[in-house]
Formats: C-alpha cells, sequence, structure tokens
C-alpha cells in the first residue's frame, strides 16, 4: 500500500521500480555505501517480487529521486517485525519534512502488512540521523555491537 504524499505538492512518496536504480545509488554513496548502477538495478530486480521487502523513493515533480527507504520484515519467533535497512535523503533536501515522509511511509506499511512497531539500525557516528530518529518519536532500546564474517566460496 504505497500512498502519494506530498509536502507542498513539490514531493511524492511512492514504490521504487527499476528505473529508480541510478539514483538510489547515487544517493547510497552519500551514506558511503558504494554500489554500481548495474549492482543496484540486479537487487532490485531480485526483491522485487519478494513481499517481505519494500523501497520507498521520495520524488519531485519531475520524477527525480531525492530519498529512499528500504524496509524488510521478518518472521522472528522473538518479535517479528519491520525494519528499516535504508534510509537517505539527498543533501540538498535535507531539513525539509522528506525523511520524516519516508518514515510515515514505511509506518504506514508496517501496520498495513500486521507489524507493530519497526526496527532500525544507526551507526554511531551518525548523530545527526540519531536526532532526526528521536525527533520523530523513536527510542534508543540498546546499545550493541556488529560482527560480521566475509565469506568466501573459496576452500
Amino acid at each position: 500500500m504505497t500512498s502519494n504524499i506530498s509536502i507542498n505538492n513539490k514531493v511524492a512518496i511512492r514504490k521504487a521500480g527499476i528505473k529508480d536504480a541510478k539514483r538510489i545509488a547515487v544517493l547510497a554513496d552519500q551514506l558511503g555505501y558504494s554500489v554500481s548502477d548495474c549492482q543496484l538495478k540486479e537487487r532490485l530486480t531480485k526483491i522485487s517480487n519478494n513481499d517481505s521487502h519494500i523501497i520507498h523513493v521520495a520524488t519531485l515533480k519531475n520524477d527525480d529521486v531525492i530519498g529512499w527507504a528500504h524496509t524488510h520484515t521478518v518472521e522472528s519467533i522473538l518479535m517479528p517485525t519491520c525494519i528499516l535497512l535504508g534510509l537517505v535523503v539527498d543533501r540538498d533536501y535535507r531539513h525539509q519534512g522528506i525523511g520524516r515522509l519516508l518514515m510515515q511511509e514505511v509506518e504506514n506499511w508496517a501496520l498495513s502488512s500486521g507489524y507493530e512497531n519497526v526496527l532500525l539500525r544507526s551507526n554511531i557516528k551518525r548523530k545527526e540521523a540519531h536526532v532526526f530518529y528521536e525527533k520523530i518519536g523513536y527510542s534508543n532500546i540498546k546499545q550493541s555491537i556488529t560482527f560480521q564474517k566475509v565469506l568466501s566460496r573459496e576452500l
């Protein structure tokens, strides 16, 4: 369920499509995540038919993408939830309510999908993001350390 929310009829929120891959990649780079257009198209295609994922984009009247939010539902035995996997608003459009619109759409999607909460993680260095999330009603519920292991198919 995606609605066309707008701020002063300048910004609309809609579901992302493959055509948005290039701008999504540019915005991901603003967060420090380098991904090629080709990689992003491949990933968007892979998840496009997976109802547990949704990517919303914020667009201007000319359909230029100026922000996106990627959400995923998780059927955990501990706490079934929606997890925000990424949120970015173009640095030239921040502090205009666009992130808030994207998060409202994420929350609406979560509720309409039968979930009662949205969980997100934010890098400890992203102090401005922390202020934003707290301002829109999110609480820091715990501190944790993230571990990763890069897997190799070679033996």
